[in-house]
């Protein structure tokens, strides 16, 4: 039996990581491209690599998006049926920080990638994913964003992924490459990084539980997200390039909540009972109403909420749903894990991580 071969940069990133495990579960083998450095930063694929069933299944390679010819080398090696590129400086608020650096990344990454593919000989035998963002939208144009909204890029990962989103359409065009966009809107997990509001939100409440900080600090609680679960959007990435022909797609839960909403539904999930204060930067929560035994770090009127301008973006997107109704109809997709769901499992990881830190400094 021939097995597919799926190349995915990114690999050790929460998208990443969810991919290897589906398509290896798919019968799959999975090669990743990480970048060499000085730090480890395999955490989220270390117990695939250390399971011994995957051992002729599962590879790393050293490569860099920036460095072409690596890129060439390993597409010659590999010869992958599927490309999953989902390597990316992605936070956005980085972005304005690093905008160069994002640009090299995101930009001229995918581009290098898409024709490395071409260069090695493989544009008709390789298909290529790309993961585009719903950051592309930016100011909004319509109340739901489908594949026929225009694009108003408005931070430096934005217009980068837009580059990206375009190249990948130029490929596809002008030298009839599988080459198709995925349009993500955001997706969390366990795995996501702790710089992201969500996970900073699930990590930030835990260490006020076991007392290593007092108060959570966030920037626009008012701020609108389509959040759905990485595992359900990875499981979208590979119907794209499992689908007849090469097309873009928005993969969204077409449900939207504030950033203030998944604080108090992190709340409500631990038990807690807090209200709101003030207005404006002045804004707060404080614990109104708790189980003492169970949580013996807090107080009552404690303030656990505070708003700070540092946290703020440059320039605020506000509000971003998606329209997914081409990737139901066409793909047969939908999401399978509710806000509820994917509130209950980060907060779950992120009691165990922190309990654990608190018990070693104790």
């Amino acid at each position: 039996m021939k097995f597919k071969k799926a190349l995915i940069t990114g690999i050790t990133g929460q998208d990443g990581s969810y991919l290897a495990e589906f398509l290896l579960k798919k019968k799959y083998i999975v090669h990743g491209i990480k970048r060499k450095s000085s730090s480890f930063n395999t955490s989220r694929i270390d117990h695939i690599y250390d399971n011994k069933k995957y051992k002729n299944k599962f590879f790393l390679h050293y490569g860099d998006l920036s460095d072409a010819n690596s890129l060439i080398e390993i597409i010659r090696s590999v010869q992958p049926n599927e490309v999953y590129n989902l390597a990316a400086q992605s936070h956005v608020g980085v972005s304005f920080q690093l905008p160069n650096y994002t640009t090299q990344v995101n930009s001229i990454g995918a581009l290098n990638l898409l024709q490395a593919i071409k260069d090695s000989g493989f544009s008709k035998k390789t298909k290529f994913y790309q993961a585009s963002t719903s950051e592309l939208f930016g100011e909004i144009q319509e109340k739901k964003q489908s594949e026929k909204t225009k694009f108003y890029p408005k931070s430096p990962y934005a217009t980068s992924k837009l580059f990206a989103y375009w190249i990948t359409k130029n490929y596809r065009e002008s030298y009839g490459m599988f080459a198709s966009n995925g349009i993500l809107f955001n997706h969390e997990s366990p795995r996501r990084g702790e710089t992201f509001v969500t996970r900073k939100i699930t990590i930030g409440l835990s260490k006020i539980i076991y007392g290593l900080e007092k108060c959570l600090y966030l920037g626009n609680i008012y701020s609108l997200r389509d959040w759905g679960h990485a595992k359900d959007y990875v499981e979208m990435c590979w119907k794209v390039l499992q689908f007849k022909r090469p097309d873009d797609f928005v993969i969204a839960t077409e449900k939207q909540y504030s950033v203030k909403f998944f604080v108090e539904q992190c709340f409500k999930y631990l038990g807690i009972q807090i209200k709101w204060f003030g207005k404006g930067i002045n804004e707060n929560a404080k614990i109104i109403k708790f189980n003492q035994t169970k949580y013996p770090n807090l107080k009552k009127n404690m303030t656990v909420v505070r708003i700070s301008k540092k946290y703020f973006r440059p320039n605020e997107v506000s509000n971003l749903i998606g329209n997914a109704n081409k990737a139901k109809r066409l793909l047969k997709w939908s999401p399978k894990r509710s806000i509820q769901h994917l509130i209950k499992e980060m907060m779950d990881s992120d009691l165990e991580l922190i309990k654990k830190i608190y018990i070693s400094q104790n």
